[in-house]
């Protein structure tokens, strides 16, 4: 059996990874990692139901960053008091997908829409998922038995 050593048997990480998975069990979380894993998934695969032809580094792109998102999304939903610290990273993939198609030199109607679409999406979605883990457990007027 491993035990936590160090710091990992400290009070406060265990109360604060305990208000982490609390906040990442909510409803309007699971919903958004639900839809993050989705809009992931969607980016991964866009290149073809959009049809991204000629534009093969953009495509690529986009299978990369999609399967990212799903996987990163995919920590989220299960182990979200281990993996809250990296939920920046979600709205930087959405900020990425909608400059992607310029920054790439692949720009058509259907890649700028496209990108700009889902990757705003994203970008929503991964602010969403950091404000729950900048939710703070509220504190309590008064001790356990009534009392200040």
């Amino acid at each position: 059996m491993v035990r936590p050593t160090g710091m990992e048997r400290h009070p406060d990480i265990q109360e604060m990874r305990a208000t982490r998975e609390r906040a990442g069990s909510m409803p309007v979380a699971q919903v958004t990692e639900g839809l993050n894993i989705v809009s992931g998934l969607y980016l991964a695969i866009s290149p073809w139901i959009v049809g991204f032809s000629g534009f093969s580094r953009l495509a690529v792109n986009n299978l990369i960053t999609g399967l990212a998102l799903a996987v990163l999304a995919m920590g989220f939903a299960s182990a979200y008091g281990r993996t809250y610290g990296l939920s920046w990273i979600a709205p930087v993939i959405g900020l990425w997908t909608i400059i992607a198609p310029f920054v790439l030199r692949s720009v058509s109607a259907s890649t700028v829409w496209s990108n700009v679409v889902i990757g705003t999406i994203i970008l929503l979605l991964g602010l969403g998922a950091m404000a729950f883990g900048m939710m703070r457990r509220k504190p309590q007027r008064f001790g356990g038995d009534g009392h200040r």
